[in-house]
């Protein structure tokens, strides 16, 4: 049971770093790169290609949490992915409704949560698929 809890906030936690990691990153290097579409932080927020790439690393991130949920868990992989991925949406619904969700429509914000769990889905497949990879590369090769 402390497992299954700690798999899926460790995912929370990887999604949550990576995603504020390449915001921090990319945000800065999107205003220097196109300063005549992005003249200020707050052009990015109603930049449609910005908020394309924010939503595409996004769900990556839920994807990569997703994967270390799986992997942290061992047993029931993909169950613990979609639990993270819930927990994800919940928390994606969490903020929108807070007083500082006004840099995004309802309509993202919605389909960010509805899209996390698929997401997390992602990664939890992908560890599973791996995990079946390794037991046949090590299985001896038959004459």
């Amino acid at each position: 049971m402390l497992r299954s809890v700690l798999s899926v906030l460790a995912g929370i936690a990887v999604l949550t770093a990576t995603s504020f990691a390449i915001e921090a990153a990319v945000n800065p290097l999107l205003l220097r790169a196109f300063p005549q579409a992005l003249p200020n932080p707050a052009a990015l927020s109603s930049n449609q290609w910005v908020r394309m790439l924010t939503f595409a690393y996004g769900l990556t991130c839920v994807a990569a949490g997703g994967y270390v949920t799986a992997r942290i868990a061992r047993r029931l992989p993909l169950k613990h992915a979609s639990a993270m991925g819930i927990l994800q949406a919940g928390l994606t619904i969490a903020a929108m409704l807070s007083p500082e969700a006004n840099h995004a429509s309802r309509l993202v914000w919605i389909t960010t949560a509805i899209l996390s769990i698929p997401a997390a889905l992602v990664g939890g497949f992908l560890y599973t698929r791996k995990k079946h990879n390794d037991g046949l590369e090590t299985a001896p090769a038959s004459v």
